[in-house]
């Protein structure tokens, strides 16, 4: 199975590559050699066309949500026209899309996890534009998975578990928000889920079993406080709670990030490892890294 991953440099796209191994082959796309500003439909089939894809996953998204604020039109030339541009080749070259998305899209005022039927409402731009992402992959090609996922990281990049241990160094306490609930969902644990869903659609490549959107977190859920706590335990650094207002921030984010798992679970059979338990497969990976 040759899988192209679109979005060279990100923590997701690294952590797909990591699993090439057997009949499994990522190649990974990005700048400067895939540029979704600026390349035509035409442009990026023939570029996929010459690697012989069996699938596309399309990781790729501008994903500075206070930068969204004020840029806009950055977001949407990738979270949309670039998501359109890669669906559309995908449905040229007749091979399934693997799409990723975020629970922005909601505006996290329910009191439960949020099921794929649910009423979307982002609150930012970047919500927004990821949605309009959505939208147009769903518009072009029926050969797609969608997968919404929420609070990404991995030991490597700028993300929430590296930037707790950058502020914990040197601190006995670190303020952090405890009014937004979660599930944190590590890179490995999503990168397992995708290659399992895209071993799926190309086995149910004659129906439309296994399309449509779906929801990919790890299994339980926790505040940032709570998060941050669980990365600093034993750590000689804690934690103070504090409310959302007690940042300022450009963008509104959602209070509930919360997303529900049973559809992926029901169609899919996939189930991502509980938040707590994957948090130590990052801390191997992070040594592995250099502390």
């Amino acid at each position: 199975m040759r899988v192209i991953v679109i979005g060279r440099s990100g923590q997701l796209a690294r952590a797909l590559a990591e699993r090439a191994s057997g009949d499994l082959d990522v190649v990974r796309l990005g700048r400067p050699d895939l540029d979704l500003d600026l390349e035509t439909v035409r442009d990026i089939s023939d570029r996929l066309s010459s690697l012989h894809p069996d699938i596309i996953v399309n990781t790729a998204a501008f994903t500075d949500v206070d930068g969204a604020e004020r840029t806009p039109e950055a977001a949407f030339r990738v979270n949309c026209d670039g998501a359109r541009r890669v669906a559309e080749a995908a449905a040229t070259l007749g091979v399934p899309l693997v799409h990723l998305s975020t629970e922005y899209v909601f505006d996290g005022g329910s009191d439960r996890p949020y099921r794929e039927t649910d009423p979307t409402a982002p609150l930012n731009v970047y919500g927004r534009s990821k949605l309009s992402g959505e939208a147009a992959v769903a518009e072009i090609t029926a050969d797609h998975a969608i997968l919404r996922t929420s609070w990404l990281y991995s030991p490597y990049s700028r993300n929430f578990f590296t930037k707790v241990l950058e502020k914990s160094r040197g601190s006995a306490e670190i303020p952090v928000v405890a009014d937004r609930l979660g599930s944190p969902t590590t890179v490995f644990e999503l990168a397992r889920g995708i290659e399992q869903v895209a071993r799926n659609l190309l086995a149910w490549r004659h129906s439309r079993r296994g399309r449509g959107m779906f929801h990919m977190t790890c299994a339980g859920e926790t505040s940032w406080a709570g998060f941050a706590s669980e990365i600093l335990r034993n750590k000689g650094c804690t934690v103070r709670p504090v409310t959302s207002d007690s940042f300022v921030e450009l963008a509104r984010r959602p209070m509930n990030s919360r997303l529900c798992n049973d559809r992926l679970s029901d169609v899919h059979g996939v189930a991502l490892a509980r938040w707590q338990d994957a948090l130590s497969e990052v801390w191997t990976r992070y040594g592995d890294v250099g502390r």
